[in-house]
């Protein structure tokens, strides 16, 4: 989801305000004046909002083509050097012209319209221009170069979505060089290895899968068209991905952002205004709550055995249909009946979602969902479930596979009430910035804690059921902790790999792969800290004083007003439902 602030432009002014320079020796002469006061906006707010969303189209297609603007089928961004940089001085020429628009001329939506989107600007400076994620990080291009838009999402006929895949691989071959041109070498061993894997898989996706899925296509001049473009676009990949892997002979540890830039992170893309240090405090509090609870359920349900055997049997006790992609699908039906049985939150439209195995360049994680944008109409999400990767011993394949109720608490992460369901309020929201940009902390925020939420209200009810989802939070709350150790604190790739092991009790293969994505993702601490922030709202958002007559604050009435707003930064919706009530931190 996305997959992935910068602080304010602070460039020194070309004239200092206010003081008088004698041009010839630059002393200072006593001619204080008045400051000035700031140039009004040139245009409304409605129109500056207009001018940064079709700029942020024109820099990003595929971002406008995934929100269902088809008119951007099949391009890529332009990756050369020249454009990031052009990119990024648009990006401050945006956002300084969103931050002049004083609070007192903006209604509380705009404000906070005005603060998501300068969020958003902020997110993408922060990643392009502070962390440098274009020159060092593959994972930066992989979301965007996917094809699963034009292959597995119904929009338009065939033919349509056949042509704009052949549009795009056109843009795959002119992308290919620019990356390899960006990329600095050399790498950390897990950079070299995601973007091994995820090049690699495209070109493997493309030759073998891309025939498939269009094979019902039955215009024989458009099919051979389709097979000659398909060639030159996995050659492009491939020799991309064996580029890559060729940096392994020099490859590195990870490589940290730091203390500093970590804190600009979650400023600047979360608006969490709290040092790392007191973010990483309250995720061991949560890791200690969780264990806690799991001590707990493991005494009921194996009173005899070790934590680590018990949270073995729940994981060895696999769903009785074999498949976790049919049993996801069964499981779905269930957890949708007991939202409406049990009045949690509203279910708009009527929408579906599907299930499948995921394609073979995008199984970085066990599963994830692919929802449709908001200029799509009555589009089916897919919900995609990884298999394990064939290259592990047996048993690690085996034991990655979810037990039933690892998978049922996923499936309500992705699903109901999860992903599927805030993409169902967000596509709805009364805000266009609200339906376009739907930020990481909300939206793994929102979907962890429903897990959370889902247990406490009910579901299934046996001590099994309540370690498959405490081992899905330890799992969260060891990202979040290894976000920061590997970015701030110096961690090696199998410190992570311990606090998987060792405190979420994970498998060989999980342990794995987590701890290789906290290398390259460090905002996947967004998990925990974004069900944590939910938390603290519904506490302060339930306990605050009902004016008279107005309706019963609830549980479904505040998960609906919560997803009403699309997806800015939680701390904006904190403010948004708060107001003049709000109580304190974030956390």
């Amino acid at each position: 989801m996305s997959r992935l602030p910068r602080l304010a432009p602070t460039g020194r002014p070309a004239a200092l305000r206010g003081l008088c320079l004698a041009a010839a020796g630059l002393l200072l002469v006593g001619c204080v004046r008045k400051p000035a006061e700031p140039a009004a906006p040139a245009m409304s707010f409605a129109q500056a909002t207009e001018t940064v969303i079709a700029a942020y189209y024109k820099a990003n297609p595929t971002f406008a083509a995934n929100a269902g603007l088809h008119e951007f089928d099949g391009q890529l961004p332009d990756w050369s050097a020249a454009a990031l940089q052009a990119g990024i001085a648009e990006l401050e020429k945006q956002r300084a012209m969103l931050a002049a628009f004083p609070d007192a001329q903006l209604s509380a939506a705009q404000r906070v319209d005005r603060e998501h989107l300068l969020t958003v600007l902020d997110r993408d400076l922060f990643w392009e221009k502070i962390a440098e994620a274009p020159q060092t990080n593959p994972s930066y291009y992989l979301d965007t170069l996917s094809p699963s838009l034009y292959v597995a999402r119904p929009y338009g006929t065939p033919e349509q979505r056949l042509r704009a895949f052949i549009t795009y691989t056109k843009s795959v071959v002119r992308a290919a060089p620019q990356i390899q041109a960006n990329l600095r070498t050399p790498m950390p061993a897990t950079f070299v290895k995601v973007g091994t894997d995820g090049f690699g898989g495209l070109a493997d996706f493309y030759r073998k899968d891309v025939p498939l899925a269009f094979k019902g296509v039955g215009d024989a001049a458009l099919q051979a068209e389709l097979l000659a473009a398909i060639g030159p676009a996995a050659d492009a990949m491939q020799k991309l991905a064996d580029w890559v892997k060729a940096q392994e002979k020099t490859a590195t540890g990870p490589l940290p952002l730091g203390t500093e830039r970590y804190n600009q992170m979650l400023q600047m893309t979360e608006r969490v205004n709290l040092p790392v240090g007191e973010v990483e405090r309250v995720g061991k509090a949560d890791l200690e709550r969780n264990l806690k609870a799991l001590a707990a359920a493991c005494a009921e349900f194996a009173p005899k055995a070790t934590i680590a055997e018990c949270a073995r049997r729940v994981r060895d006790r696999k769903p009785a249909i074999a498949n976790p992609v049919e049993a996801a699908r069964e499981q779905l039906k269930m957890l949708r009946q007991f939202l409406v049985d049990k009045d949690i939150v509203t279910i708009p439209g009527t929408e579906q979602a599907l299930v499948n195995e995921s394609p073979p360049f995008n199984r970085q994680n066990f599963a994830y969902i692919d929802p449709p944008g908001p200029f799509e109409k009555g589009m089916p999400s897919v919900y995609y479930i990884s298999p394990p990767d064939p290259t592990w011993p047996a048993q690690v394949q085996h034991d990655y596979l979810p037990g039933e109720y690892v998978l049922l608490f996923t499936s309500a992460h992705e699903v109901f009430p999860g992903h599927f369901l805030q993409f169902l309020h967000a596509n709805r929201a009364q805000s266009m910035v609200g339906r376009l940009f739907v930020g990481y902390a909300y939206a793994e925020g929102w979907a962890h804690y429903t897990e959370e939420m889902m247990w406490d209200q009910g579901l299934v009810g046996t001590p099994d059921a309540h370690i498959g989802q405490l081992l899905q939070a330890l799992m969260r709350n060891c990202r979040l902790l290894s976000s920061i150790g590997l970015h701030t604190q110096g961690w090696k790739v199998e410190d992570s790999q311990r606090c998987f092991r060792d405190q979420a009790y994970a498998d060989e293969g999980s342990a794995r792969q987590q701890a290789a994505r906290g290398t390259y993702d460090p905002a996947y601490l967004n998990y925990t800290l974004g069900k944590l922030m939910i938390l603290k709202l519904r506490k302060d958002w339930l306990a605050a004083s009902v004016p008279a007559g107005t309706p019963t604050r609830t549980l479904k009435a505040f998960h609906d007003q919560f997803l009403s707003y699309g997806g800015p930064p939680i701390p904006v919706v904190r403010k948004a439902m708060l107001g003049d009530a709000d109580t304190g931190p974030v956390l």
